[in-house]
């Protein structure tokens, strides 16, 4: 359950009444975009106000008129899901924060140039952001800012989001050890154990984590294995 001190408030406005309930804004976000989400860890306080700020509660009578029922969870479900939400100025540059973050790892992780095949920096595609004018919007998820980024920066930089395969041999003094690590990477497209006891495979990538995957290739072959780029 969220405390009172990080909650928002989520108002619905009805034949003339207010309704309001103090929720987790992160949870009360996911729920509004359709997840699953446990109503009573979202709830700050297990009541509906008329106005939280005072503490002043809607009569049953209202409730029951309004909603069908005076089911705290149902109740907070359809506030949180048809109603608005209410962020504070910190509460707001937090999730903000948070979600271009986020938005970057992900185009970091998934998108590459396309003239070098190489993966852009998490700071190269923060400027392309800071230069395009991104103003992200809390109330979307982040597949959705995703979207949103790569289309505003695509005429800064060279970006796209694809996949590479990378052929692998690992020797036979790293190869039962290793496997593990290296194919639970990405996507195993062929494989063979060889009579010697090394392993070769083709690995599909996201473009942009190919660093990341020589790197652990490295660390688990220390440094013996091979690599090649094939598409």
């Amino acid at each position: 359950m969220v405390t009172l001190d990080n909650a928002i408030t989520a108002r619905l406005k009805h034949g003339g009444k207010h309704y309001e309930v103090l929720v987790d804004p992160e949870l009360a976000l996911s729920l509004r975009k359709g997840d699953d989400v446990d109503i009573p860890a979202m709830l700050a306080v297990e009541d509906v106000f008329e106005n939280a700020s005072r503490g002043d509660h809607p009569s049953e009578e209202d409730v029951e008129r309004t909603f069908g029922t005076t089911e705290i969870y149902a109740v907070a479900e359809h506030i949180v899901v048809h109603g608005e939400l209410h962020l504070t100025k910190d509460q707001r540059k937090q999730i903000l924060d948070d979600k271009r973050r986020q938005v970057v790892g992900a185009i970091a992780a998934g998108a590459f140039n396309p003239q070098t095949k190489a993966p852009h920096p998490p700071a190269r595609i923060e400027k392309a952001m800071e230069e395009a004018g991104i103003h992200l919007d809390p109330m979307k998820s982040v597949d959705e800012l995703v979207s949103i980024t790569m289309d505003a920066i695509r005429p800064i930089i060279p970006i796209r989001f694809d996949t590479v395969e990378v052929a692998v041999k690992i020797p036979a003094d790293y190869a039962a050890k290793a496997y593990g690590e290296v194919a639970g990477f990405g996507e195993v497209q062929k494989e063979e154990w060889q009579h010697d006891g090394s392993w070769i495979g083709v690995i599909k990538i996201p473009a942009g984590m190919q660093l990341d995957f020589y790197g652990i290739v490295n660390r688990v072959s220390k440094g013996n294995a091979e690599t090649k780029l094939l598409k």
